[in-house]
């Protein structure tokens, strides 16, 4: 039984603490500050509620719960408990110097007090609300997760029936068949002479927490006091870095093709949101990108206002939108140089609020996500990326690691989160973050460091221009008119390679196919033979073969023999025969061409349909301007504009300012040193003073009654008084608000001093 220690009440505690620690355990919790409390009684009663409470525990790591959990064991919540008494407890699991440390983590919250100097520890009424699981279940509990599967499996119905219920429902069941006596063969002593079940008293036993895992098929733990190391794998950091660059060039290059892909064709919009399965597919086919990695390029796309829903200018023919296509801010992307588009993507993705892994999962309601659907919609989702970052950016450069022991590492940071944070779940984050370039072979890479360090846009870009290979000014042409390229193209190059070529397999070293249809469309373009030729000479390292020559002129010659214009279309031949030859042609019946003269025919058709059906009857003509001249009319691509706010976004609540929090505690502690008074301010005085503050710009804490009676302390800026209303700067709103001026009944300067 513990020993009664006499303790001071929290709010005498918090009552002579100096303002230092004041402001900083109102940085640590900033719900506290919302509204600013009136009196340090209002304060320490805000800090003992179950919801503040599971606010401040959020982000704990195990070693600090576990401490919280042994203090409720020692009783600490009703009685002080000398600090000896909870390393005693602990054991040998943690040292004293570990446990000291988490206790003044745990005393800067508020969530235990007293300690110094060898007092005793008071706990918070409400710590059990913070752990995630019953008390005591981290402390007495040692039941090893070896061998935990293996004993599952010998149990029979009853034994599994018996456990399942408390799976379901609380892990705390009451029996009789806990009594001291009971026949060992009933399914309860059964359960408690396998350690399944741990014994409370006479008539309660409890599920262990380790065993619940296990049976939930979740990973088990954590398990011991110390931080566990996730390490599987070691390699150099420039390693790291160009696996990562490498994937980071795949990446843009998948990105710039949906945005082609999706400007050539919009995608319409389902009427729920997001794309309908088949449109991925689709995408999928026409891309060749994975159905995985297109979801996840959609969806940071999307949040990167590169792609959005709207009405695309021009219309597409079918004209029942919305579409998904790319905005105007696509070209100055692509325009952008790679780095920077990198910075943008990254960014993008850590503060995702979506989990594009789900995209055709099925849900609870058995319905598959779609991708750029609210559905996939998670506030949780930025904070275990930064999570999974911040665990990798604590080892060494070049450290590895697996899903597994990821999930285990990230699970003792964040007990609470566990649910969330299993292998699975970490498994799709490694993957996206491997995609996107911040990871390689299992390790955090250095640009990914600096944006998670929260380095300035333009250093972020600089890290990663640091790690991307060199663009190189050369191809290698192969026999069966193939282009390897080894590396990044310079973006001139890259742009007049794909004129010419098309892309037959991406990677680290992409390919590039020239074909009949290639060099025609380069020569659509205003391209000429001499011009091919002296391109492939002066970038190949490789001879150019004699069958691409040969390929080129027999295009050449055979192109732009038929000339279309603008009558609404002309087509002109210097061949008679061949054009008679293209007007009779069964693909351009629907054109309905007519000859003016034995080298000149006429359309209503407009010029681009004479084209394609031209083309479709084996011809390879080219389009012409007013002097003769060929000219490149392919369309550019479909835009939209971004809509603002058509898709959820999450803001977090904002951050009290350091200016905030001083003129906080400056009003606790004149409230605190004030005589009680019971009357009201005088409203005149209270609009000089108020008229003063605003003339020198300076802060003052009002007490104020709404309309429904409730009295509040606030801190506030005033602006102007005017008409009997204050207009005054909220900062725990962050907005303009006005207030009744006989509403006020006290007026205090919140400058410190």
């Amino acid at each position: 039984m513990t020993e009664h220690i006499p303790g001071v009440p929290l709010g005498a505690w918090l009552a002579e603490l100096d303002d230092e620690r004041l402001i900083r355990l109102l940085e640590l919790r900033p719900d506290l500050t919302q509204p600013p409390p009136g009196s340090i009684a209002a304060l320490a009663a805000r800090a003992q509620s179950r919801q503040s409470v599971k606010a401040a525990t959020d982000d704990l790591d195990y070693l600090r719960l576990a401490v919280l959990d042994a203090l409720l064991v020692l009783h600490a919540d009703t009685t002080a408990v000398p600090l000896t008494k909870l390393v005693e407890l602990l054991g040998d699991r943690a040292d004293e110097t570990g446990i000291a440390a988490a206790v003044d983590s745990l005393r800067e919250r508020a969530l235990v007090w007293g300690g110094e100097d060898n007092t005793a520890i008071r706990v918070v009424a409400e710590a059990a609300s913070g752990l995630p699981w019953y008390p005591g279940q981290a402390t007495v509990e040692d039941t090893a997760p070896d061998d935990i599967a293996a004993r599952l499996d010998t149990l029979d119905e009853g034994q599994r029936e018996l456990l399942q219920k408390l799976i379901e429902g609380s892990p705390v069941g009451r029996t009789r068949d806990a009594a001291p006596g009971t026949p060992s063969d009933r399914p309860v002593q059964r359960l408690l002479a396998a350690g399944l079940l741990r014994q409370v008293d006479a008539e309660t036993v409890i599920l262990p927490r380790l065993v619940g895992q296990v049976l939930r098929g979740d990973l088990p733990g954590p398990v011991h006091l110390t931080k566990p190391d996730p390490v599987v794998s070691k390699t150099t950091a420039a390693d790291v870095d160009a696996v990562a660059a490498g994937a980071a060039i795949d990446l843009l290059r998948e990105v710039e093709l949906v945005l082609e892909t999706l400007g050539a064709a919009p995608v319409p919009e389902l009427r729920s949101g997001g794309l309908g399965v088949r449109d991925v597919k689709r995408l999928t086919k026409v891309t060749g990108i994975d159905e995985r990695r297109l979801g996840l390029v959609l969806e940071i796309a999307s949040a990167a206002a590169l792609i959005a829903a709207g009405i695309p200018e021009p219309e597409p023919a079918d004209g029942s939108g919305p579409y998904w296509a790319p905005t105007v801010a696509a070209d100055r992307f692509v325009e952008s140089q790679t780095a920077a588009k990198w910075g943008l993507l990254a960014s993008t993705w850590l503060d995702l609020p979506a989990r594009p892994s789900l995209i055709g999962t099925r849900g609870p309601d058995n319905k598959p996500y779609a991708a750029l659907s609210d559905s996939l919609f998670s506030t949780a989702a930025p904070l275990d990326r930064r999570l999974l970052l911040e665990v990798l950016a604590d080892l060494p450069p070049g450290a590895g690691v697996n899903a597994t022991e990821a999930s285990r590492a990230m699970v003792w940071r964040r007990p609470r989160w566990s649910v969330r944070l299993q292998p699975g779940p970490i498994d799709d984050l490694l993957t996206e973050a491997h995609i996107l370039g911040m990871v390689g072979r299992g390790a955090i890479a250095t640009p990914a460091r600096a944006l998670l360090a929260g380095a300035l846009a333009d250093d972020v870009v600089k890290a990663m221009d640091k790690v991307l290979p060199a663009p190189i000014d050369h191809f290698l042409l192969q026999a069966d008119l193939t282009v390897v390229v080894p590396g990044p193209l310079e973006r001139d190059l890259a742009e007049q390679l794909s004129a010419v070529a098309s892309v037959e397999s991406a990677g680290a070293a992409m390919v590039y196919r020239v074909s009949e249809a290639s060099i025609r469309r380069a020569l659509d373009t205003g391209r000429t033979a001499g011009e091919l030729h002296a391109f492939f000479k002066r970038h190949s390292k490789t001879p150019v073969p004699q069958g691409l020559t040969y390929l080129i002129d027999d295009v050449a010659r055979r192109h732009g023999q038929l000339r279309v214009g603008m009558a609404a279309s002309f087509v002109r031949c210097e061949d008679p025969a061949l054009l008679a030859q293209a007007v009779a042609a069964p693909a351009t019946e629907p054109l309905e061409m007519r000859l003016l003269a034995p080298t000149v025919a006429v359309s209503q058709a407009p010029i681009s349909d004479v084209l394609t059906a031209l083309r479709a009857a084996g011809f390879a003509p080219a389009a012409e301007d007013s002097t003769g001249a060929i000219v490149d009319i392919r369309a550019h691509g479909a835009r939209v504009p971004a809509p603002p706010g058509r898709r959820r976004v999450y803001r977090s609540a904002p951050t009290p300012t350091s200016q905030t929090l001083g003129a906080i505690v400056a009003v606790l502690r004149k409230v605190a040193s004030a005589p009680p008074s019971g009357l009201r301010l005088d409203p005149a005085v209270a609009i000089s003073e108020l008229q003063e503050a605003a003339h020198h710009q300076h802060s003052v804490v009002i007490g104020y009654v709404d309309p429904a009676g409730v009295a509040t302390q606030r801190v506030v800026a005033p602006i102007n008084v005017r008409g009997g209303q204050l207009t005054a700067y909220d900062p725990a709103s962050g907005r303009v608000r006005e207030f009744a001026i006989h509403r006020v009944t006290s007026v205090v300067s919140a400058d410190p001093g």
